[in-house]
């Protein structure tokens, strides 16, 4: 499958190849020589490697002359959850912020609170509790998300008490009202 781009001059142009394991994973599509709204969508995200809200991700694609509305960016991110393709948090207003979930389904992440920056964390301890929780509860076919918080390395030097500054250069809007915080779709 061949993903696309839409370029200044109105036209579709060859951008990358969506690899089988994408196809299958995130059904990605040309429909008559152009690429659905959802692939556009998801080739942006894919990029990302930090969680983005919706409308920072219409931004993105707006600064690529891409021809999309807020509303569609959306549909395609609803989809795209849908599908367990991407993963979701919550800032502390309650923005859902997303990022594309890895193949092997791994949810659990180390977020600074002062930049936004995340990193997927492996914990094999985190399993085997949600596991416990789940079974001495009675309940089966659980999902988890696991995020934990605190402040990198980077930002270290310039957290004071709490307040948070952002340090990363693609940290967009991010303020202390803006932090991911822990949510479970």
């Amino acid at each position: 499958m061949i993903v696309y781009s839409y370029g200044h001059d109105c036209h579709y142009h060859l951008v990358s190849p969506c690899s089988d394991s994408n196809e299958h994973r995130l059904g990605c599509a040309v429909v008559n020589g152009r690429p659905t709204r959802r692939l556009v969508v998801l080739e942006v995200l894919a990029r990302c490697q930090d969680f983005i809200s919706a409308q920072r991700l219409h931004s993105l694609l707006v600064a690529e002359d891409l021809r999309i509305s807020l509303s569609t960016v959306y549909r395609a991110l609803r989809e795209l959850e849908t599908a367990d393709s991407v993963d979701v948090v919550r800032d502390d207003v309650g923005e859902r912020l997303y990022r594309l979930r890895p193949e092997d389904g791994h949810r659990h992440y180390l977020i600074c609170r002062s930049c936004g920056r995340s990193w997927p964390v492996d914990s094999e301890d985190v399993e085997q509790w949600a596991e416990r929780i789940a079974a001495d509860h009675g309940f089966a076919a659980v999902e988890h998300t696991v995020e934990l918080t605190g402040v990198c390395g980077d930002c270290q030097p310039a957290s004071d008490e709490g307040e948070s500054l952002s340090c990363h250069p693609d940290s967009g809007r991010r303020t202390p009202a803006h932090r991911a915080r822990s949510y479970a779709s």
